[in-house]
């Protein structure tokens, strides 16, 4: 009774800290009219922090001090290099363990295809239905819950620690909805397969790599896109679920503009989402028989080859060469310069970036034809990602929170799955946005009560599994005035309220 009293108490102290956050003003950014540093220079304590939370998932425990012996400069450029980085052996070998993530996609799409068929098929008993049902939910359960793992390890453990907020920044611009159909078991092989290995590659490479994968085709419904009039053979055995349309499906193509490389307001037309829906007809999956590694495939008797225009041009080729050509063209369009940019601002230094800053990083992706890392490298070098006002002037998504407060602590990870569902509890399910749009980034955004609530009780239980100081890492997170506050709490208290503090909810 006692401790479920402490907990009660801790909960309600530390809503009304909370409030504060309400309060917080957003950091203004000093204008500026010099040119871009080439150097972070040197790195104190506040300025380590900074990049901690906003190129990693906050500090641990020592981090601080350690950039600060090896320089700002040079931790930067071992990121932008993650391979050249060592992974802790603990990580790699909790990795290992996991087995679905060291095969491609199309064995496993395979075997749940087949489960899913028998789960439908009026040709079987009631109990071998019922026993496939069960191998299909084993089978989905077993591929996300894996996915979460390894997504949560990495996250909480990786010293590449830009490769993991850059995962997550692409899958969430590349978003798709792991409730859907056939993504419940294709959406963490779409991270691992079509995102990860390109967040500081080119973006035309990244667009393609979605634009082909499964996840993405049915999620968006493009695997069903064909042209008008196109009928299957008599007798073609179907998917479950599947019904053969009577033309192009436009949903992939007007998000393919609006969401994936122009923006909404990049100039295009509802006859530009039509044309570009029959550019696409045939891309397809082969969920039956996908061999041994891709399932993705062109059906050239789907597609479209009447003439087409996009943006003002005849689209020219035949057949795929069509949509690479459209995947080409938005990939260097500028109005894709200026959407990435202002995305990728708007997620790594303030909610309303400051034109002058998308605009540079839109050049720079456009000389260099969409080279993210030397985008990502602009924008870290940048007057206003350097700006002392733009520290802690973001809001911590539920997610960034949870992990941030696992590596302040130090915690071991435990089972992941209850930080997956204190990370679901807070209204942000890992691969489970069913929008295109993904999870917004922004205070106005998770600044509500309840999400409050659940943080406070994750950091107070979290604390409690904590040691019985404040490590270096997330003292250095704390105002003065929270520092007061909390001076004369017992020594355990102060981590869980802590951990509950405005000041922690800030990057």
């Amino acid at each position: 009774m006692k401790r479920r009293a402490a907990l009660s108490v801790g909960v309600g102290t530390a809503a009304a800290w909370l409030a504060g956050c309400a309060a917080q003003g957003r950091g203004q950014i000093i204008g500026t009219n010099n040119r871009p540093p080439t150097s972070i220079g040197p790195v104190d304590a506040s300025l380590a922090l900074h990049l901690h939370n906003r190129l990693a998932y906050g500090a641990r425990p020592g981090d601080i001090e350690r950039m600060k012996a090896i320089g700002a400069d040079a931790w930067l450029e071992a990121q932008l290099a993650p391979a050249s980085i060592a992974e802790p052996t603990e990580l790699l070998a909790a990795l290992d363990a996991m087995p679905v993530l060291r095969e491609p996609h199309a064995p496993t799409l395979e075997t749940f295809a087949r489960w899913q068929a028998d789960a439908l098929s009026p040709a079987l008993t009631e109990s071998q239905r019922a026993a496939a049902l069960a191998e299909v939910t084993a089978i989905v359960q077993r591929v996300q819950g894996q996915a979460r793992q390894a997504r949560l390890m990495r996250a909480a453990s990786s010293n590449r620690q830009l490769e993991e907020v850059l995962v997550e920044f692409w899958f969430n611009h590349f978003n798709v909805f792991a409730g859907k159909e056939t993504v419940r078991v294709t959406a963490g092989f779409y991270e691992a397969e079509a995102i990860r290995p390109y967040v500081l590659g080119r973006f035309r490479d990244l667009l393609g790599a979605t634009a082909r994968h499964p996840a993405m085709l049915n999620y968006l419904d493009n695997w069903q896109s064909v042209a008008s009039g196109f009928a299957l053979p008599p007798g073609t055995p179907l998917p479950p679920g599947f019904v053969m349309p009577k033309g192009p499906n436009e949903n992939y193509a007007r998000e393919l503009l609006e969401l994936h490389t122009l923006g909404v307001d990049g100039g295009y037309t509802q006859a530009d989402v039509s044309e570009l829906a029959r550019v696409f007809t045939g891309w397809s999956f082969d969920r039956r028989n996908p061999g041994p590694s891709d399932a993705f495939r062109f059906y050239p008797a789907r597609h479209d080859n009447g003439p087409k225009r996009l943006l003002g041009l005849d689209v020219p080729g035949r057949g795929r060469q069509q949509g690479e050509w459209a995947l080409d063209l938005l990939a260097r369009h500028p109005a894709t310069a200026r959407h990435i940019s202002r995305k990728l601002a708007a997620s790594f230094v303030a909610d309303e970036p400051p034109p002058a800053l998308i605009e540079r990083l839109a050049t720079r992706f456009s000389q260099t034809d969409g080279d993210l890392k030397e985008v990502m490298r602009t924008l870290v070098l940048s007057p206003e990602f350097l700006d002392p006002s733009m520290r802690g002037a973001k809001f911590k998504t539920p997610y960034q929170y949870t992990v941030s407060a696992v590596r302040a602590c130090s915690v071991p990870m435990g089972d992941s799955r209850q930080l997956a569902g204190a990370v679901a509890r807070m209204g942000m399910p890992i691969f489970l946005c069913p929008t295109p749009d993904g999870w917004r980034d922004s205070r106005e955004a998770w600044l509500n009560p309840e999400g409050l609530r659940q943080r406070a009780e994750f950091g107070i239980r979290l604390g409690g599994q904590a040691g019985s100081s404040l490590s270096d890492a997330l003292s250095a997170s704390l105002s003065a005035g929270s520092h007061s506050v909390m001076a004369g709490l017992p020594p355990k208290e102060r981590v869980s309220m802590a951990l509950a503090s405005p000041d922690f909810m800030r990057r």
